[in-house]
């Protein structure tokens, strides 16, 4: 495929970022006071787990409650909470293997069609920490073009939107998927260009590379970088060292700031991060 698609493609997992989670998406409350680690509680029925009172870690009898519970009522208010506890369990590593595997992601996904935007959202957000695993990706990508479509038509800066961006930026943070948007980018940077603070894409970005940022956001953000350097360099526009249009995305990623930064993480005290540092290309 072109070049020019392709840096399409990994221009929007970048410009998704805006306003989104590089981390976990919590849709409540993650811990209990004190910073205590979560804990597994005996089973309940499927209707106490969605109580508003219920935090704690679900193990796999009682996620599979959760999700017979979303395929058999009706009832808005539970399936709202039903998500929302879902939602929150798949932030943990464990959680994400056990709900793919109890055939939870197809449940949660027809949950968007939900003409009822707040189910829409929790729905959205679920996906969106299950998304955050490599395998739950392929069974998800198939909502991506319905997600990117709704983000576009929906109320602009509504929470909806958002949430379909969250998704859409964890779904694009690799090159695997990132075909998916080529034929959706004009709109989405409408979007982006038109939406308020949650939405936008602004020189707060360039905080993500910060030394003193967790280990996790800073080696996505330095991916996402790394994949539009590499796209921009197989086209040979870095090579020419183009002027970009004051205030684009590209002249925000290659300024004289960004540069700074990338410099300075050179020296990061985490090998990991300074690998990834000297695999990207150096257009500074």
């Amino acid at each position: 495929m072109g070049g020019a698609r392709d840096v399409g493609w990994v221009a929007a997992g970048l410009v998704l970022a805006a306003g989104a989670c590089y981390c976990f998406y919590k849709l409540t409350r993650g811990r209990r006071r004190g910073g205590r680690q979560l804990r597994l509680r005996p089973s309940r029925s499927a209707e106490d787990l969605t109580s508003g009172s219920y935090d704690d870690t679900l193990n796999a009898e009682q996620v599979q409650k959760l999700l017979y519970l979303l395929e058999s009522t009706e009832d808005p208010v539970i399936i709202e909470r039903a998500l929302v506890t879902l939602g929150n369990n798949a932030a943990f590593s464990a959680n994400q293997i056990v709900i793919r595997e109890l055939g939870g992601i197809p449940i949660v996904g027809s949950k968007i069609n939900n003409p009822n935007q707040s189910i829409k959202e929790k729905a959205l957000n679920a996906l969106n920490n299950l998304s955050v695993n490599v395998e739950n990706q392929i069974k998800i990508k198939v909502y991506v073009s319905q997600v990117c479509e709704d983000v576009i038509a929906g109320p602009l800066n509504s929470a909806v939107q958002l949430a379909g961006l969250r998704l859409l930026t964890n779904m694009t943070v690799t090159n695997d998927h990132q075909d998916m948007l080529s034929s959706y980018i004009t709109d989405l940077f409408h979007v982006l260009v038109t939406g308020n603070g949650s939405t936008k894409v602004d020189s707060s970005f360039l905080s993500l590379l910060d030394g003193h940022v967790p280990k996790e956001i800073l080696l996505r953000a330095l991916t996402l970088l790394q994949n539009i350097t590499n796209c921009l360099n197989e086209e040979h526009r870095l090579a020419a060292q183009p002027t970009f249009p004051e205030g684009s995305l590209f002249s925000l990623l290659y300024g004289k700031e960004c540069a700074q930064k990338m410099k300075a993480l050179v020296h990061h005290h985490d090998a990991d991060v300074k690998e990834k540092v000297t695999m990207i290309p150096k257009n500074w």
